[in-house]
């Protein structure tokens, strides 16, 4: 069996995101998203809201399992034998570091990761900004799915 992991923090999950997971699921018979948990950092979103959200984003594909992680991804790799990490380049600037964590997973563990090209449409687009034109009152219903944008409206509704 053929898996990938697709990796990230999906706090929320965009339709960048969700191309991405897209087309990894239809190059591999298993693709895992792996919810990266950040102690040090408080999301917008807890970790099982957006596995939650991940799952029902997904759910039309299959074959997309969705688990949180800590700590090195190439273990959570190791643990699924999986050999393959898939992530989408936005800009050249995502290259530059996405190249030096490639090299190291590979160097620890052996994992290849496999770039994907973010379809134009989402080249802009980061969870970061979808959250900040959000908490704004911008429109961001065509960034992200219907169920992660109800989310984030009942979310940003609370004080």
């Amino acid at each position: 069996m053929r898996r990938a992991v697709c990796p990230g923090s999906f706090d929320p999950i965009t339709n960048g995101h969700l191309d991405i997971i897209a087309r990894a699921s239809s190059l591999y018979d298993e693709v895992y998203v792996a919810v990266m948990i950040n102690q040090a950092k408080k999301g917008l979103f807890e970790i099982e809201e957006r596995i939650e959200l991940i799952r029902q984003v997904t759910a039309e594909y299959g074959n997309v399992r969705v688990e949180s992680f800590h700590g090195l991804l190439v273990d959570f790799c190791k643990q699924r034998d999986i050999p393959a990490i898939v992530k989408g380049l936005r800009a050249v600037s995502d290259f530059d570091y996405e190249l030096q964590m490639a090299q190291m997973n590979n160097g620890l563990s052996g994992v290849e990761t496999l770039f994907i090209p973010t379809n134009p449409t989402y080249s802009f687009l980061s969870s970061s900004l979808v959250k900040e034109v959000a908490t704004w009152g911008g429109d961001v219903s065509h960034l992200v799915p219907p169920q992660v944008l109800a989310a984030l409206t009942e979310r940003l509704k609370r004080p």
